[in-house]
């Protein structure tokens, strides 16, 4: 029997993303994937999949969902409001959609970049490696009203957990390294960019987000002299009236603008999930300091496993409750398999 998930409404920005394509910078292709990495790793937690297992990413907005058979999912990233066939569901953690039931989920309560995850994943044709959408590339496309996508064999039984969620949805602290034109700023640029509170603007998507800041700008000495070259996700660049704009997953490759910094990519998820007028502070840190730090996050991501929590969970309203074994207190046995 195929195994499907029918989108019966879309949110204005629903892609299908995993960790992006490699290699293909000569080609003018960024990596592009999701744009929180982290919520990928804790969806493959919550549902015991490989790391990286396609999901539907969900900008601002989610939508409505049916499944043709009993479905595991996930939901991670920015919290949003969702309910099965009117119940209301815990963010961040695993559950089972019974076979011809109902997912809504509303608008981000917090953060800006949602994801809903499926035991199996989803099972579109990989495209360069990956069967991410990149939309500046012209690979794929937003999802649509009506559209069924297959999802893959799922073995998985795992399901009723959650994960403690971060902080990482509100801005606040961004760490960089310096970047290849930092030297062009003066010291007390270099100072003033660090002692500054900046606000991402509206005007911000897969591409990059303008960064808002009062006063101003800040200038590079002999910035209109840098030919394009390689850029990458994390860059922030400086615009000619001194605006700083940070480059996001789906950036173009090469560019001319100077760089005063480069984010960490482990912070780089704190922008994509900052909502509007959120403000963030960046400190530079040596790149010796970098490289432990992305150890660190990289350890972190390992470790999610083990930090799963069974999800306390009302008998009134499990639609599930007589795939349970309840006699003497006993249960199934393989809730918490994998």
């Amino acid at each position: 029997m195929t195994r499907s998930l029918k989108i019966l409404r879309a949110g204005p920005a629903m892609t299908v993303q995993d960790q992006g394509r490699v290699g293909y910078l000569d080609a003018g292709i960024s990596r592009g994937g999701a744009a929180d990495p982290m919520a990928l790793a804790e969806g493959a937690a919550l549902l015991g999949q490989a790391p990286f297992t396609p999901a539907i990413e969900m900008m601002g907005m989610g939508g409505e969902f049916a499944f043709s058979q009993d479905t595991r999912i996930a939901l991670t990233g920015a919290p949003m409001r969702a309910q099965l066939d009117g119940v209301n569901l815990t963010w961040n953690a695993s559950h089972l959609c019974p076979a011809g039931s109902r997912l809504t989920i509303g608008p981000a309560l917090r953060g800006t970049c949602g994801y809903l995850h499926v035991g199996g994943g989803i099972g579109q044709i990989p495209r360069l490696g990956s069967v991410s959408t990149h939309l500046a590339a012209g690979i794929g496309r937003m999802l649509r009203d009506g559209e069924v996508l297959q999802i893959g064999e799922d073995r998985g039984t795992q399901v009723g957990v959650l994960l403690d969620q971060d902080d990482r949805f509100d801005g606040g602290e961004i760490r960089v390294v310096a970047s290849f034109q930092t030297a062009l700023f003066e010291d007390h640029e270099l100072q003033r960019f660090q002692a500054t509170g900046m606000t991402k603007d509206a005007r911000a998507n897969r591409m990059g987000v303008k960064l808002n800041v009062e006063g101003d700008g800040f200038q590079a000495s002999g910035g209109k002299n840098i030919l394009s070259e390689v850029i990458m996700p994390g860059d922030i660049q400086i615009t000619g009236d001194g605006t700083p704009f940070v480059l996001m997953c789906e950036c173009q490759t090469i560019g001319g603008y100077p760089r005063i910094a480069t984010i960490l990519p482990s912070d780089l998820s704190r922008v994509a999930q900052a909502a509007a007028g959120a403000t963030f502070q960046f400190r530079f840190v040596e790149m010796e300091e970098a490289v432990l730090l992305e150890r660190e996050a990289a350890k972190a991501r390992a470790a999610l496993p083990s930090r799963l929590r069974r999800l306390v969970r009302d008998p009134r309203k499990m639609t599930d409750l007589l795939s349970y074994n309840l006699i003497s207190g006993m249960i199934a046995g393989d809730e918490f398999d994998q």
